[in-house]
């Protein structure tokens, strides 16, 4: 088994990387391209599992064809299995339809949103699977609750056999248009930090909110966290991201300070 062990400078921002590859299981960042910028930055993931596919927040409309293109390098649209949305968002979901009509795959989203979904144009929910409060699972995958980080119906993927988190909005950052790479490490977590504080201070609930996650997480044996924006923690700086999220005061906890 092998993880991505590239350097910020060695990165196919283009064509995207393989996070994980045990030779019949592989996880896979799918790249930026050129069409985001100016855009939010958004990060979209793969896993294959035994020539299957399930596809990890595939995105909205803008990027639909940049996914489509890279994910058609690793494996064919025919053979993805499930497509997994860990919120309603549209920068997460609105191109559901379009998967819809590209696979014959299972989409699974929490069951808060599954009503919603005829505004994105989905007349047809029988390929449409509602995650419940509790979690569930996606083959071998566990869907982990994350309410309130920051959508009241969002969940969260870890995949055991990679070990890797898929995080969603959790430990997003901002990037600048002109400045954007992959990993964050122990000798830059201090630094990325400055990007995501704005957002989880705003965006995230409540500091009970992020403990409860952060302890949920921390019970995993996990080597990277791969958020949906942003940059994917490995190594140390993992437990780094959850220590300091679970300490995060933020939402509720600063309704004065956001309020005025």
């Amino acid at each position: 088994m092998s993880y991505c062990d590239k350097s910020n400078f060695e990165v196919d921002v283009e064509n995207g990387e393989v996070l994980y590859d045990d030779g019949s299981h592989k996880f896979i960042w799918l790249g930026w391209g050129r069409l985001e910028d100016g855009l939010i930055q958004t990060n979209q993931y793969l896993i294959i599992d035994n020539n299957k596919g399930t596809l990890l927040d595939p995105g909205g409309i803008h990027i639909f064809p940049k996914v489509v293109s890279n994910v058609t390098k690793y494996i064919d649209l025919e053979d993805i299995e499930y497509i997994f949305f860990s919120h309603q968002d549209p920068d997460v979901s609105s191109g559901i339809p379009m998967w819809l009509s590209v696979t014959n795959a299972q989409v699974y989203i929490s069951d808060l949103w599954v009503r919603f979904l005829p505004h994105f144009g989905i007349s047809d929910l029988s390929r449409i699977s509602g995650i419940a409060d509790s979690g569930s699972t996606i083959g071998s995958y566990k869907l982990i609750p994350s309410h309130f980080m920051h959508s009241p119906g969002n969940h969260t993927l870890y995949d055991p056999q990679a070990k890797i988190v898929f995080n969603a909005d959790i430990g997003a950052a901002v990037f600048s248009d002109d400045k954007k790479y992959l990993f964050v490490d122990s000798d830059n977590f201090n630094e990325h930090v400055k990007l995501m504080e704005g957002f989880h201070k705003r965006y995230m609930a409540s500091s009970s909110a992020c403990k409860y996650y952060a302890n949920k997480i921390k019970s995993l044996d996990v080597k990277m966290i791969a958020p949906q924006h942003g940059a994917i923690f490995r190594n140390e700086s993992v437990n780094l991201f959850l220590n300091w999220i679970s300490s995060l005061n933020c939402g509720a906890d600063i309704i004065n300070e956001i309020s005025g």
